[in-house]
């Protein structure tokens, strides 16, 4: 996700301090909450480290070297890290890494900024949406030849910790597609806009980042979000399922 010129506010990070303490309440007092919290920190790392290390690549192949010359071109989780983004990941369920910048003026002269900017700003989502299929037939195999295993202490924790990264996975992936600045979703909507609704979009970029604020503050995320998070994973339950299925 980029935030650009937009950053971060002071209140908005009074915000996001109030959320996480509200959701630590849960984790602390709800028995066995706070060690599928610690559990879910590997599916964070892998989350937010693939997606912006996409939006990277991404740029680099359409000749943009930014994120390779400040060193975002690697799978190191220390590098794509925000404190905040993660702890809005852990306790949330959707948060952002620290913002890959790059330079549109440096793609290769055969594709368009519009069109440039929109396969950097999708690299990111797709690439969490790529690794929640991943990981849910990594899920299946150990599902159907994983025996009693997957009974077993260290069969479990290994089930919990591949669940919570697929969840992650597409938690980050749909709630960057909200086609709201700063999200990755409205570079994706310009490149389709017409002119005038283009333009309108980039004159209005700073209300429309207050709408994306109150969306994301108040319970509208949830209602929006949910059902899709919900039907990717009712997609992926039936690929675990078949793939458990042609197992047996």
């Amino acid at each position: 996700m980029y935030f650009g010129r937009f950053g971060m506010s002071s209140w908005m990070l009074i915000l996001v301090i109030i959320l996480v303490a509200e959701n630590l309440s849960y984790y602390l007092y709800t028995p066995g909450a706070l060690l599928a919290l610690v559990l879910s920190v590997p599916g964070v790392l892998i989350a937010i480290t693939f997606h912006e290390f996409a939006h990277a690549w991404m740029a680099d192949k359409l000749g943009d070297d930014t994120p390779r010359k400040q060193g975002r071109l690697n799978l190191n989780p220390l590098t794509h890290m925000d404190p905040v983004g993660i702890a809005m990941l852990l306790f949330a369920g959707f948060g952002w890494g620290k913002p890959v910048e790059i330079n549109p003026n440096n793609f290769n002269r055969t594709i368009s900024l519009r069109k440039g900017n929109a396969l950097v700003s999708f690299a990111g989502p797709a690439m969490n949406f790529i690794l929640a299929i991943m990981f849910s037939i990594i899920y299946g195999l150990l599902l159907a030849f994983g025996g009693t295993f997957i009974l077993t202490t260290t069969g479990q924790i290994i089930s919990t910790i591949i669940i919570s990264i697929i969840s992650m996975n597409v938690g980050l992936g749909v709630f960057n597609l909200i086609p709201l600045p700063p999200l990755d979703g409205s570079k994706i909507l310009k490149a389709f806009l017409p002119t005038n609704a283009r333009n309108w979009v980039e004159a209005n970029e700073k209300i429309l980042y207050i709408v994306f604020i109150i969306i994301w503050i108040t319970p509208i995320a949830s209602l929006i979000i949910r059902p899709i998070i919900g039907l990717i994973n009712t997609g992926l339950l039936n690929l675990i399922t078949w793939i458990v299925s042609i197992a047996a």
